[in-house]
């Protein structure tokens, strides 16, 4: 597609260096104001301190995904750079059995430090208590055990900026319309504050600023089963969408076989979160037009140098957040570096060539 002046605008825009959400939209999971990850810093004496410690940690997550693998990939690194020996790495495969098991096992290891990603929040207290009697220091990822308090039981929770994420999705979508068009947009209708917040940014963001784009087609997404048969639903309702937005990128594949299954390649799909199939369409033309994705990588060396800066009596804030990028066809070899800090996936960069 060949873009007028105000749509390259729009576009350099979006790819221009981008602090957290100025906006302050975001909150935490606890209704935590967020603070920039990049403020998290170390001394040099404190990493001599901490390297003398001769501290010890252990990685427990909910399971294992291109996320968490890159968030695992930040918290090894970084705790490598501050001589913090690694004893224990575990997926518990989203069974919070299995967490509490994989919790007391890594103990028997006596670590210093914990980073984790709760299975159930709402059930999470008695599988950390443990590690709170034993003197564990605990950080979290995207969420902490319902109960808990920051300061007192943990060291602080990272995620990812969820204003600045669906903001970004909406300036792409903009971009790729060239600032008008029927919009069709697909949200995470469930009670889970990542998606939630995401979802609701873009939504603002369109109806705030830019009045000849329009959302004329919603659909709640609960179960992501159901993904193609909401997609079907709305394609077929508004043959004349000329974009979609949908809640992440698993979802988003529904949607383009929807829009492959009608000869649709008019709409563009805009989503969140970095996926091989998706990207592999976006770099082939056809109709995903941007990934919006956060810097996971740093996700996982904040959270541990966090908890590293506690052992020596370091105090963090409650909630820190990552930046996020908007990847689209030209940026899709540097965004899947920085967002996952490894190279494009073989099958999207034999594509790009």
């Amino acid at each position: 597609m060949m873009y007028n002046k105000a749509a390259l605008a729009l576009l350099a825009s979006l790819m221009a260096s981008h602090a957290f959400a100025a906006e302050g939209a975001t909150t935490g999971p606890h209704g935590e104001s967020p603070t920039p990850a990049s403020t998290v810093a170390l001394t040099a004496d404190e990493e001599q301190k901490i390297r003398a410690g001769r501290y010890t940690a252990a990685l427990v997550w909910h399971e294992m995904s291109e996320y968490t693998n890159a968030v695992n990939s930040g918290a090894l690194d970084e705790f490598k750079r501050l001589g913090i020996e690694v004893v224990a790495q575990t997926n518990a495969g989203f069974d919070a059995a299995r967490q509490k098991s994989d919790v007391e096992t890594v103990l028997a290891k006596k670590p210093s430090i914990i980073v984790s990603l709760p299975v159930d929040p709402a059930s999470a207290a008695p599988i950390y208590d443990p590690a709170l009697k034993a003197g564990t220091k605990l950080a979290f990822i995207d969420n902490s055990p319902a109960g808990y308090e920051h300061g007192k039981d943990y060291v602080t929770i990272v995620s990812d900026d969820l204003f600045q994420m669906g903001n970004k999705a909406a300036v792409a979508m903009a971009a790729a319309l060239e600032g008008k068009g029927k919009i069709g947009y697909i949200f995470h209708d469930a009670d889970f504050y990542v998606t939630n917040q995401r979802d609701r940014a873009f939504k603002t963001t369109i109806e705030h600023q830019y009045p000849d784009m329009k959302i004329v087609a919603e659909a709640g997404m609960a179960d992501p089963a159901r993904s193609e048969e909401i997609a079907q639903a709305m394609v077929v309702q508004h043959p004349d969408l000329d974009g979609i937005y949908v809640t992440w990128a698993e979802p988003a594949l529904s949607v383009l076989t929807a829009l492959r299954a009608a000869g649709n390649t008019h709409a563009k799909i805009v989503t969140l979160d970095l996926n091989e199939p998706a990207a592999l369409d976006m770099v082939k033309g056809g109709n995903v037009t941007a990934l919006v994705a956060d810097e996971a990588y740093s996700i996982g060396a904040t959270a541990a140098r966090s908890a590293a800066g506690s052992l020596i009596g370091k105090t963090s804030p409650p909630f820190l957040v990552v930046d996020s990028l908007a990847v689209t066809r030209k940026s899709v070899k540097d965004g899947w570096r920085k967002s996952l800090n490894r190279d494009v996936p073989p099958s999207v960069a034999a594509a790009v060539q």
